[in-house]
């Protein structure tokens, strides 16, 4: 149950068309499953705004199959799978109706629903080689209800490149900008934005980069007041926080209905 699900369950409350003793049951409802080797958290969207998200990277199929299926019998309407691998998602998808995303490493079970944030997230990469991290953060940009815009290879060592897409960057909600090797897109893109700028550094670079150490330190140092900075290749993180800062308002909207004013 998320936020949305909860205040349509009051307002029927309120309406007379359920009682207030079949409201607390389902609220009563076990916040979390015991399967043995996971546990799902089903209370997530009514905590947080967006349920639970399963990070398939050392997940077994088996154990990716049961936890979607717990998910799913509980009403989750969309699953998100980030860190699959193709033989996991393979297997998977024998028992799941899952959509695979092989660039992203991306699975996703149900209809990604239609954007309801009160702008746009652009997700920029500094190379083509940056790109599943990039579709790792716009594909959960998507997932959580955003429209996203991606531009792709317009880092630094052509600023034109990024220049040519102005109207983009000032046009945005929320950046996430994503970069290895030195890391300075986020840097250039801070200093054009008026919006929040997620900054992703990438393992991504020659030997001195040390793995994405060298583009983390970077864009930790940035001069533009408007970057932060998730961990190396955490696309998922920085869509997640811009999907927040994007959704800002209709939070405050449901927080204001969910809870009286003093």
């Amino acid at each position: 149950m998320n936020k949305q699900d909860a205040l349509a369950l009051l307002k029927s409350v309120e309406s007379g068309e359920m009682s207030p003793e079949d409201a607390l049951l389902k609220l009563r409802l076990e916040p979390f499953e015991d399967l043995g080797y996971a546990k799902p958290d089903h209370h997530r969207g009514l905590r947080q705004g967006a349920a639970e998200v399963v990070f398939g990277q050392g997940k077994t199929p088996a154990q990716i199959v049961g936890i979607s299926k717990a998910m799913m019998e509980k009403g989750q309407k969309l699953i998100l799978i980030t860190r699959l691998g193709v033989q996991a998602a393979e297997e998977a998808a024998i028992e799941l109706p899952l959509k695979y995303h092989p660039i992203g490493r991306v699975g996703i079970i149900g209809e990604v629903p239609k954007p309801d944030g009160a702008g746009k997230i652009v997700v920029a990469t500094g190379g083509t080689s940056d790109m599943p991290i990039a579709e790792e953060a716009a594909l959960t940009a998507e997932a959580l209800g955003n429209d996203v815009t991606r531009l792709y290879d317009v880092g630094v060592a052509g600023l034109h490149r990024l220049l040519s897409k102005l109207e983009e960057i000032m046009g945005a909600k929320a950046i996430i900008a994503i970069a290895g090797m030195e890391g300075a897109l986020a840097s250039v893109i801070g200093g054009l934005a008026d919006c929040p700028v997620i900054g992703v550094p990438t393992s991504v670079g020659y030997g001195a980069s040390f793995g994405g150490v060298a583009a983390l330190l970077s864009m930790l140092n940035s001069c533009a007041s408007s970057v932060s900075v998730v961990n190396i290749d955490n696309g998922f993180g920085a869509a997640f926080i811009a999907s927040m800062i994007n959704h800002a308002n209709a939070m405050r909207g449901i927080r204001s209905a969910l809870i009286p004013s003093p």
